[in-house]
């Protein structure tokens, strides 16, 4: 018989960092016993070091932490707090968050999010989906159903972050991607052979020929130590998951890559560690970068994603936005020309 996190029971055994206290863990990235402080530790630490290593922040900026109010975003909020002031990094932290408009989810999280905003003293900026495109992910999944969905709501997030960090005036924001996030799409992107996205998934900045870079402090961070920090803790944090996402395409890479974890434990460092030595060959030709000519957001298009998105939401051909770039054009077509002209 085991515990909770994987001992037998009839067996104590001392912390591997400091021989003295019981271990009340085994890590998962390491597999090592350890106790409930020295974890404490070696994760702040770790996180420390790859915001100093990799020259994540400058002393006086303005960060937006992304808040969902779920496991990664309320530990990064809580360590980024405390790493501020235990190293004086000198950054000026607020709470950035998005309401999709997702009864019964996002309205609950929210509250989670509100909540960590009292217990911290940070300001909190919030953006929705119904300000920005005048829909809400309810609206779009009884318009669209539950094929697509989470396109949509990736591509509108990812916009309404942003946004919300250039209404403050932000220099950047860090979101709570960890390890299993970047392998998971790492993954995503071979089976998809998007070569494009593949070199930069991995990259612990993104977003710098954009307006707001996007940090990843939790890059090297393991899922399941971070759900084992907020539990020992006892951060407050919403657990539930989105109504709309049970089918989403990385649900497989998700499920492929606890199984390789299981039976490797550094199988999700080895996949980012591998991805991070792709090249691409110097004749596959890749995307620059420029300006949507609707909404003037960043795009490698003559109109970003989210137009093309809303476009097809307004003209209930949805399906089409989500095709490839021959339907998108078709659908588009004159309207978008003549906006121009």
């Amino acid at each position: 018989t085991q515990s909770t996190w994987g001992f037998p029971l009839q067996m104590v055994r001392l912390c591997s960092t400091c021989q003295e206290r019981k271990a009340v863990v085994k890590r998962p990235k390491t597999r090592e016993p350890i106790c409930r402080e020295c974890f404490f530790n070696a994760f702040e630490d770790e996180v420390h070091n790859t915001i100093v290593s990799n020259h994540l922040f400058k002393r006086g900026e303005k960060v937006g932490i992304c808040a969902s109010g779920g496991k990664d975003s309320t530990v990064l909020g809580h360590v980024l707090h405390h790493l501020n002031m235990k190293y004086d990094y000198g950054l000026d932290l607020f709470l950035l968050s998005v309401d999709e408009g997702i009864t019964g989810y996002r309205d609950d999280s929210l509250d989670s999010v509100k909540r960590n905003q009292q217990t911290y003293g940070l300001p909190l900026k919030l953006v929705s989906y119904k300000e920005l495109y005048g829909w809400t992910m309810d609206e779009i999944v009884r318009e669209i159903g539950l094929k697509n969905n989470c396109t949509f709501c990736g591509v509108f997030r990812r916009q309404a972050l942003d946004r919300g960090a250039m209404v403050v005036c932000a220099d950047k924001i860090v979101t709570g991607h960890n390890a299993d996030d970047i392998a998971e799409t790492v993954l995503m992107n071979i089976l998809r052979g998007d070569f494009a996205r593949l070199q930069r998934c991995v990259d612990i900045v993104t977003g710098r020929e954009g307006a707001i870079p996007r940090c990843k402090p939790f890059k090297y961070t393991y899922e399941k130590e971070i759900v084992m920090y907020a539990y020992f803790k006892k951060l407050d944090y919403f657990s539930t998951e989105c109504v709309y996402s049970p089918n989403a395409y990385r649900g497989y890479a998700r499920e492929f890559l606890k199984d390789l974890e299981s039976v490797r434990a550094s199988g999700i460092i080895d996949i980012i560690h591998s991805a991070e030595h792709f090249h691409v060959d110097v004749n596959v030709k890749m995307p620059t970068m420029g300006k949507c000519t609707r909404c003037n957001y960043i795009s490698s298009n003559k109109f970003c994603k989210a137009c093309v998105l809303l476009e097809g939401l307004s003209k209930g051909q949805a399906k089409l936005a989500v095709g490839h770039t021959r339907k998108q054009k078709q659908l588009i077509g004159a309207d978008f020309r003549n906006e121009r002209t």
